[in-house]
């Protein structure tokens, strides 16, 4: 009914629409997208108790349920690798314990639980006590590593703690006979479950520990529930680990299974079987690896061996080549061969030496005074000789010169004429007088006859034209 004109609308007014371009519009699909992640990060992981409903398991595997109270119901979700984790089978009216975190399915907009984890609800309480004594003996230092000792390689004999009539101690067996059957097996039987399985439990661990008959002790059961594997979450059992002198192995439950012993011991294996491997080694594989050792081994035997015979035998040589003998053979040798050098080298300076000596005995015989006397009594004996037959030929030259020159020299020679009664007319310097012109009238003169000479006075002189007539007898 519209308000009247006394009363008063004191509502806000509606603001003014936005322009379109302005407006951040949303899609469903943006919608329920950032719904789910402010629920996912809005809220932490949580704890839900309920009873299940309209369980459905479709062919990949995952669950889809209702959780449910009293006042309401919530979808969930448990996907398939968490929920094959799970240690029993819902169905519907299950009243359970699950973890996990809201979300929300995008395509339907659909608020939902997704589940993680699952029990059920009557483990909550042991739960809690088992988180309680966690944090309690993890502060203590009971699960610290650095604790933790390293089992034996090849232990000598095996202690099993565990119930002597459960499929655990049949598995442990098994595995230790086809792993290693010669390693003798000592079993500490006590119960696993129940009232006094815990403090039994206690009680064998620390009497194994003080006899240590073991060099290792495995304590194992098979799987159960929680309250099943409750006595392995006891604080005498993990203190009775603790205080063990002898490592201890746990193989409790199955993977998922986790205890305070667990955490306790030494290593922790994931089943009893696992446990068991894990204390003796495969002895296929160590016959196998003794087998590559020892072949191995006799490979680098051969090796070594191989490299000391050669070193022995190059020892042998190099023994042989530094020996005394050798040694002194080899000076021999070299000392022949030096021998034979200077004998070489001497018979070579001496026959350069001869040679230099024949060649300056050749020269001092070529440069000796009485080689270059006989040469020189040889050359001066056929230089005389020469100089004979020279003369010789040249007298007989000369002399038939001679003898023709004389025959000429006879024929104009003036004693030829002076033998025909002329004579040779010479003036007291002995110069001979041609013309009477060249005489003085009491002038000494002297006259060359054929046979001596006289010395006269001239009385007179004619001239030249009364030469050629022949002088009278006054005149003579």
């Amino acid at each position: 009914m519209p308000p009247s004109d006394l009363e008063l609308d004191f509502s806000e007014p509606a603001p003014p629409p936005q322009p379109v371009e302005t407006r951040d519009i949303y899609t469903p699909s943006r919608l329920n997208r950032e719904a789910r992640v402010l629920l996912e990060r809005g809220l932490p992981a949580l704890w839900l108790e309920g009873e299940i409903s309209n369980l459905s398991r479709p062919s990949s595997g995952h669950w889809y349920f209702s959780l449910k109270d009293e006042a309401a119901q919530l979808r969930c979700a448990m996907f398939r690798q968490r929920n094959l984790m799970a240690r029993f089978t819902p169905r519907d009216g299950s009243h359970v314990l699950v973890r996990g975190r809201v979300s929300l399915y995008e395509q339907r907009g659909d608020y939902q639980f997704i589940a993680d984890y699952m029990e059920e609800a009557g483990e909550g309480a042991l739960r809690q006590r088992f988180e309680l004594l966690k944090v309690k003996l993890a502060a203590e230092g009971l699960f610290a590593i650095e604790r933790k000792r390293p089992l034996p390689r090849l232990p000598r004999r095996i202690g099993v703690i565990t119930s002597p009539t459960g499929a655990a101690i049949r598995d442990v067996l098994h595995i230790l006979r086809r792993r290693f059957c010669s390693i003798p097996i000592l079993l500490y039987p006590v119960q696993v479950q129940g009232g006094v399985a815990a403090a039994q439990i206690a009680r064998t661990i620390r009497r194994a520990s003080a006899r240590a008959e073991c060099d290792v002790l495995i304590l194992v059961r098979g799987g159960g529930s929680l309250e099943d594997l409750w006595a392995f979450n006891e604080e005498s059992v993990a203190r009775a680990i603790y205080d063990s002198a002898v490592p201890v192995v746990t193989g409790i439950g199955h993977e998922v299974d986790f205890t305070i012993a667990d955490f306790v011991a030494d290593v922790r294996a994931p089943t009893p079987s696992g446990a068991a491997e894990l204390v003796v080694p495969d002895s296929s594989e160590w016959l196998r690896n003794v087998l590559l050792i020892a072949n191995r081994l006799t490979v680098a035997l051969t090796r070594s061996l191989k490299t000391r015979q050669d070193r022995a035998a190059w020892l042998q040589r190099r023994l042989g080549q530094l020996h005394p003998g050798v040694e002194l053979r080899q000076r021999a040798q070299r000392l022949d061969d030096l021998e034979q050098r200077l004998i070489r080298v001497v018979r070579h300076d001496l026959g350069e030496r001869h040679r230099s000596l024949a060649h300056l005995a050749s020269g001092l015989r070529q440069h000796s005074p009485a080689l270059r006397v006989a040469n020189a009594r040889r050359r001066l004996d056929s230089a005389r000789a020469s100089i004979e037959r020279a003369a010789q030929q040249t007298l007989e030259h000369f002399s038939k010169r001679i003898a023709i020159a004389a025959r000429t020299l006879d024929a104009v020679s003036p004693l030829a004429t002076l033998e025909r009664g002329y004579a040779i007319v010479t003036d007291s310097k002995g110069a001979v007088i041609t013309d009477a012109q060249d005489v003085r009238a009491g002038q000494l003169i002297n006259a060359r006859l054929t046979k001596g000479s006289v010395r006269a006075r001239v009385e007179r002189s004619t001239s030249p034209e009364l030469d050629l007539r022949m002088p009278t007898e006054d005149e003579k």
